[in-house]
């Protein structure tokens, strides 16, 4: 097995397994605004630049094939990697990308990426099939790719098993995500505000492998840049809710792991505060705006409103209906 990667995601893929082989792999270098009104405009400025990584990605990936001969190729939102020889496979929670700024762009951005997605052999949506899953209309559009069929939810910690009388009940877990700047400020006010509650325990995870430790916090803030998979369930079993983005590998983990949640999305992602909407009506988790936030008022409320949904379907259950049968028709 070999994977693709490059910077922190690398980084984090030889912490928690060491035994694979990294191929370096150029992101897409996408600049995000600070500002949530440009937010979407700025993604959408740069379409050209990212379908230009896509087929330089593309070119990378054919010389590579004459190297290693591969025999599957799994993408993971890589629209360049798939080989016509090769059964390919692309794994994507939204399948309609939203744009953030109106449903014509969001119906053009559609037929680009089924365009992109019928590259493939087949497209698993990483969600349940049934009752908008866990994305809502992002995996659950009126009309699908031909090729994709549901695979369920996709977690580090899908085999794991919480100990919920671990679980501290005045202990919080934030976890940071995303890019910058908006990492760092999200960062900066999480902490100002949490150096103000003392009646909890907070630990703060960084989500920043190449980043310094926040140094001069009060006794009940611990810090870590990150943590790989096994140090990062100790502190969710150890967490009474959990503070973060509501970015769907996030939210995925939480969901199989039946955390209590406050998300805050990235403003002006589109994605994200959908996601957290659509949660939120569910009540299932709860949410707030980042400009609107308040630890102090809102741990209270997040523990009153979040009430995860029934755990998923298990990974192997949806890996035979899925998976399987894809693997026995390619022959493998």
């Amino acid at each position: 097995m070999y994977v693709a990667a490059e910077a922190a995601s690398a980084q984090l893929l030889r912490e928690n397994f060491p035994e694979l082989t990294i191929f370096p792999l150029k992101g897409y270098r996408i600049a995000y605004s600070s500002n949530k009104a440009t937010f979407s405009f700025k993604i959408a400025q740069q379409i050209p630049k990212i379908l230009s990584a896509i087929s330089a990605e593309q070119k990378w990936l054919q010389q590579l094939q004459q190297q290693q001969k591969f025999d599957l190729i799994i993408s993971d939102n890589r629209y360049g990697i798939y080989h016509a020889e090769v059964p390919s496979v692309i794994l994507t929670h939204q399948l309609q990308i939203q744009s953030g700024i109106n449903a014509r762009m969001d119906l053009w951005l559609m037929k680009l990426h089924y365009k992109l997605i019928h590259k493939f052999n087949a497209c698993w949506a990483v969600d349940e099939a049934e009752n908008g899953g866990y994305s809502g209309k992002l995996a659950h559009p009126e009309v699908k790719p031909k090729n994709a069929k549901y695979i369920g939810l996709l977690s580090q910690f899908s085999n794991c098993k919480l100990d919920f009388d671990m679980a501290k009940s005045n202990r919080i877990l934030i976890l940071l995500s995303g890019p910058e700047p908006m990492r760092s400020i999200f960062e900066s006010r999480l902490i100002a505000q949490a150096r103000s509650l003392p009646e909890y325990e907070f630990v703060i995870v960084g989500g920043n492998p190449l980043g310094q430790k926040v140094t001069g916090l009060p006794h009940f803030i611990q810090y870590h840049t990150h943590l790989n998979a096994s140090d990062l369930l100790i502190e969710l079993e150890a967490a009474a809710l959990v503070i973060c983005r509501s970015g769907y590998s996030t939210v995925m983990d939480l969901a199989l792991l039946q955390k209590k949640a406050l998300l805050i999305p990235t403003p002006g992602q589109a994605e994200q505060e959908y996601i957290a909407r659509f949660l939120t009506q569910k009540g299932s988790l709860y949410t707030v705006t980042e400009r609107e936030l308040s630890l102090k008022l809102d741990i209270v409320r997040a523990f009153e409103q979040s009430n995860p949904a029934e755990k998923p379907i298990p990974f192997m259950e949806n890996m035979k209906l899925v998976v399987a049968p894809f693997l026995r028709e390619i022959g493998k």
